[in-house]
């Protein structure tokens, strides 16, 4: 075969097979399991509040808007479940450091916000985790809420 057969072959080949998917496997997770981490027992501020979804807070004293964060993290030689909570520690740092920002004392309404989707819940976090990267993005409304 000379070298012009060998590169059509390889062309050929390459055109009828099957494209490699990367992995993306959508979990749902614990907020709570989470957020007591060691890390995130160390790294989250107490006296900044993480509200979830439509749970109770106290009075608005002060709305500083409405803020998204979108965070990845290298998965690789981890688990999901342990690279989905570091991400997620990630993203609640990054509301943490907004909340700081803004003079304000709590994000509420705390959403998942994957690919600007959003999914609510008060006990679970969206995370979308392949072989080298996971992802989280949340929204929420950073407030100053009465003490």
């Amino acid at each position: 075969m000379n070298t012009l057969s060998l590169a059509i072959g390889g062309l050929l080949i390459a055109l009828l097979a099957p494209s490699a998917q990367a992995r993306d496997t959508v979990h749902m997770l614990s907020v709570e399991s989470a957020m007591n981490t060691p890390d995130a027992k160390q790294k989250l501020d107490p006296s900044i509040k993480f509200i979830f979804a439509d749970a109770p807070h106290g009075k608005v004293l002060e709305e500083h808007g409405n803020f998204v964060t979108n965070k990845k993290t290298n998965a690789f030689g981890k688990s999901d479940q342990a690279a989905c909570n570091w991400v997620m520690l990630s993203a609640l740092l990054s509301l943490q450091d907004r909340v700081r920002t803004e003079g304000g004392n709590a994000v509420i309404n705390i959403e998942s916000y994957y690919k600007q989707q959003p999914n609510v819940s008060r006990t679970e976090f969206e995370c979308h985790a392949g072989a080298i990267m996971a992802g989280v993005a949340l929204r929420g409304d950073v407030v100053t809420l009465a003490e």
